[in-house]
């Protein structure tokens, strides 16, 4: 299966400082995405992993502070 690109990258700025954001394509994709039990299975495995993020934010006292030093 080919596809186009998922998305392109813009350069913002903010506070003076130059970064790149991804903007993706919008949905949904052409052709459909297919589901496999292969992709399922790793899919499956990503939620699992957002979530874990998601607990371990809670106990962060600045989540935008951690964000921004991971970014820089």
């Amino acid at each position: 299966m080919r596809r186009e690109l998922q998305g392109h990258y813009v350069t913002i700025s903010t506070v003076g400082e130059k970064a790149q954001a991804f903007v993706p394509a919008p949905l949904p994709p052409l052709p459909p995405v297919e589901w496999t039990p292969e992709l399922r299975g790793k899919f499956d495995l990503a939620l699992l992993a957002l979530g874990r993020l998601d607990s371990v934010a809670v106990l962060l006292p600045d989540t935008s502070l951690f964000l921004y030093m991971y970014i820089r």
